[in-house]
């Protein structure tokens, strides 16, 4: 008998999901054999669903509906995620075409059509993007009194302000690089704006030149226009007018090449590969290695060069030429090169063209009951949750102040992973070891563009006596811990904190997170038996509570979702709702298909890549996936199990994707506390599920649509997840 694939016909109809539990039961028949779950028909392509949620941030600039200068922000977002995109994604593949290697996903794609199927995609959405900005943005900031203007149409008294920050500011930063036979092509730094100049000197000879637009001076340059005003909405803001930075370079250039006469000059953007690859298992000391790799990525291939439509063939031949970039890795623009700076417009201030601030609440878990209660009692009275950013991460910081200064406390042990500049966090682990105590630190430095910043504070930490392990051979540390050692009465006592988020104060107020305070005895011997794996040797294959990567999560997860095929094949009600940033691994994704057919309701709520196809008749038509993009960035990962109404709930560092699963240390921990699972239950996840003004849903064809709301007004699950949050706390 032949096998049955998932057909275009299969997949371009739309499945009704399963409702009521008799339609349940009714589908928990046994799936047909005969259905293929690895026909690549049945996945999409990882790099284009990481397009696909590019597309949902440009959607978000495009909303009339968001403050002006928050659809500004998302427009930067979307550059920068893009040049990420580049440095890592694209110059992956193209890795691949270099080294003769071919890794296909389970979509089969094979790099070269990944590489065309990117272009094609990227090319438009940044024409989108460029439109959106010229024809939407601009014009209503300035009606704002906000005004991005050329320097061809400056007014003489504007010309005059300008001109004169450039002698006094701009001038005596410039570093103009020739290139001629003595001097070789300058290198063209990574994520560099720069101006590509030609010139002819005095015996009448074209010469060509690069000027890099410095970026530690401000993109934007005030006109400081005085007096005049506009009135919008009711108000009278003063004007504030402006021209981007690389403008008043190119319009003084003369005072670069004196006696020479400037032909023209045109903007270009360069970004490199900047996927640093560590040969760990030949690396004498990690630390060095990684330093070296972060120096050597400013001098990775190019992986897209973006210029103007305005700049000649003449000129975009040298740059091609000399930085060795072949035609498909040209992009034209008309606008800026680089999204990402339109942050300094965001950054000018004026709130009323933001989103309201807020201040994020205590929960009432953190009240004291008595005098002599400190955060210790707390946490022995019972298990706590932060939600953050609805709930502050002050109480992070307070937990480990307060165990730097508390003389009963012995040793703490952290892991960090991203942890920012001026870092609260490692201030309390230093204010620990000056009192004595016992500090072991694990700093991940091969966290992603946060390498340098990681080395900073590992030597720091080093410097003060701090017990400091940089990782292991091989594997990424990704799991976010923390434990304390306390000395009681005649007994040792052990304080947890787990969570899905990094111990980064700052994006703690902008990512979506969950943290676990407990002090339950099981979970603390896990989280021992962890450390010690990770600072010692251990061939530990098993925990109590914790599902550890790549130990027994992977098994033990998939163990979950089949045990959840059993409960509805038995006629029970089959129930999964797993919340993360990516789905991609194929294993995973089949076993959701197998939960699916045998009846098993499946809601996911993934942020970005997803490569499980939604809605496939007789292979996903009980799975609904929902992305999410809002105000906050959606980071918490929460795994929930009907289990036959024997709830159980995994928060945790892991997405479902191979080097998750495979290559990183991670950590899901389970909630024991049956009120903190209904809170995750009732209170998080279904006002996820419920949102219908943040939402995508996916279609059967991998594309996503706004849900639909008929006369009811649209709900934010984040706007109503922060009054939630602030209504049950304690300050």
């Amino acid at each position: 008998m032949p096998r049955k694939n998932a057909s275009p016909q299969r997949l371009a109809m739309v499945a009704r999901p399963v409702k009521g539990a008799a339609r349940a039961v009714a589908s928990a028949a046994t799936p047909d054999p005969a259905l293929d779950l690895d026909d690549a028909s049945l996945y999409i392509n990882r790099e284009l669903s990481l397009l696909a949620f590019q597309r949902r941030v440009l959607e978000e600039a495009s909303d009339a509906g968001n403050p002006l200068l928050e659809r500004v922000k998302f427009l930067s977002i979307l550059g920068s995620n893009l040049e990420e995109f580049f440095m890592v994604r694209v110059a992956g593949l193209l890795a691949q075409l270099d080294a003769g290697t071919v890794e296909v996903g389970p979509d089969r794609m094979s790099p070269r059509a990944q590489l065309v199927a990117i272009r094609r995609e990227v090319k438009k959405l940044l024409a989108e993007a460029h439109t959106c900005l010229r024809d939407d943005i601009l014009p209503a900031l300035a009606e704002e009194g906000i005004e991005i203007l050329d320097y061809a149409g400056l007014t003489p008294k504007q010309l005059t302000t300008v001109n004169r920050y450039f002698a006094e500011t701009v001038f005596p930063v410039l570093t103009p690089l020739a290139f001629d036979p003595g001097r070789p092509f300058p290198h063209i730094s990574n994520l560099s704006l720069n101006l590509a100049v030609l010139i002819r000197d005095p015996r009448g000879t074209d010469r060509f030149a690069r000027v890099k637009v410095p970026d530690s001076l401000p993109a934007l340059v005030s006109v400081r226009e005085s007096g005049k005003t506009t009135r919008t909405h009711g108000r009278s803001p003063k004007r504030a007018g402006f021209v981007w930075l690389e403008q008043v370079i190119a319009a003084n250039l003369q005072s670069l090449f004196p006696g020479m006469h400037v032909l023209e000059a045109h903007p270009f953007h360069v970004t490199r590969d900047a996927d640093i690859g560590i040969k760990e298992l030949e690396a004498e000391d990690l630390l060095e290695t990684i330093e070296e790799g972060v120096r050597q990525r400013r001098f990775g291939d190019v992986v897209r060069l973006s210029v103007t439509v305005e700049m000649p063939e003449h000129i975009l031949e040298i740059l091609q030429n000399n930085l060795e970039v072949e035609n498909s890795a040209v992009y034209r623009f008309r606008g800026p090169l680089s999204l990402k700076r339109l942050m300094a417009l965001y950054d000018l201030g004026r709130p009323e063209l933001k989103d309201p601030p807020f201040v994020p609440g205590i929960p009432k878990a953190f009240t004291p009951s008595a005098e002599d209660e400190d955060v210790f009692a707390l946490i022995r009275r019972s298990d706590i949750l932060l939600h953050h950013p609805f709930d502050s991460f002050q109480p992070v910081v307070d937990f480990l102040r307060k165990a730097a200064h508390d003389p009963n406390v012995l040793a703490i042990k952290v892991v960090l992973y991203r942890v920012g500049r001026n870092s609260p966090v490692v201030s309390a682990l230093l204010e620990a070891m000056e009192n004595g105590k016992q500090v072991a630190v694990l700093v991940e430095l091969k966290a992603r563009f946060d390498e340098e910043s990681n080395i900073e504070w590992a030597r720091a930490l080093e410097k003060e006596g701090v017990h400091v392990v940089y990782g292991l051979l091989g594997l990424k540390i990704h799991c976010k811990v923390a434990m304390v050692v306390r000395r009681e009465a005649t007994s040792i006592q052990r304080y947890i904190h787990l969570a899905t988020g990094n111990y980064n104060a700052v994006t703690a107020h902008t990512y979506t997170d969950i943290g676990l305070f407990t002090c339950d005895e099981r979970i603390a011997e896990d989280v021992t038996d962890l450390f010690n794996y990770l600072t010692g040797y251990s061939a530990k294959s098993d925990y109590n509570e914790l599902l550890v990567a790549p130990v027994n999560l992977r098994e033990r997860f998939e163990a979950l979702i089949e045990r959840e095929i059993e409960h509805q094949k038995r006629g029970e009600t089959g129930h999964l709702i797993f919340k993360m940033n990516s789905l991609v691994d194929a294993p995973i994704i089949r076993a959701l298909y197998r939960a699916s057919q045998a009846g098993v309701k499946v809601e996911l709520l993934v942020r970005g890549s997803c490569c499980l196809r939604a809605g496939v008749p007789d292979i996903s038509d009980n799975i609904e996936v929902i992305s999410i993009v809002g105000r906050f960035l959606e980071h918490s990962r929460i795994y929930y199990f009907r289990n036959g109404g024997e709830e159980e709930v995994y928060l945790g560092s892991a997405d479902l994707m191979p080097r998750n699963l495979n290559r990183r240390v991670e950590v899901l921990f389970p909630l024991k506390d049956a009120g903190l699972i209904r809170r995750v239950r009732d209170r998080i996840l279904t006002a996820y599920l419920a949102d219908t003004a943040k939402a995508r849903r996916m279609q059967p064809d991998g594309s996503y649509s706004r849900a639909r709301t008929s006369t009811k007004a649209a709900v934010s699950s984040q706007s109503v997840l922060l009054v939630k949050s602030l209504n049950t706390s304690s300050g």
